[in-house]
């Protein structure tokens, strides 16, 4: 390799470095807008806590608690 292409090579793993981290930053920003936007609509259940159910039940009573 010659050292014109020596350096067009390194120029283009920086260009590329660059852009990477770039788009690192913008992936974590879109994750960290969306995240909250979905974490507000969540609560949806209107009953919440513990409930027991037949499920439940009937592991109680083979393990007998």
């Amino acid at each position: 390799m010659s050292k014109s292409e020596d350096s067009k090579s390194v120029e283009a793993r920086r260009g590329f470095l660059k852009l990477a981290g770039a788009g690192t930053i913008l992936g974590g920003a879109a994750i960290a807008v969306g995240g909250n936007a979905q974490a507000e609509e969540a609560p949806d259940t209107k009953t919440s806590g513990y409930r027991e159910t037949a499920h439940v039940k009937k592991y109680y009573e083979l393990n007998r608690f």
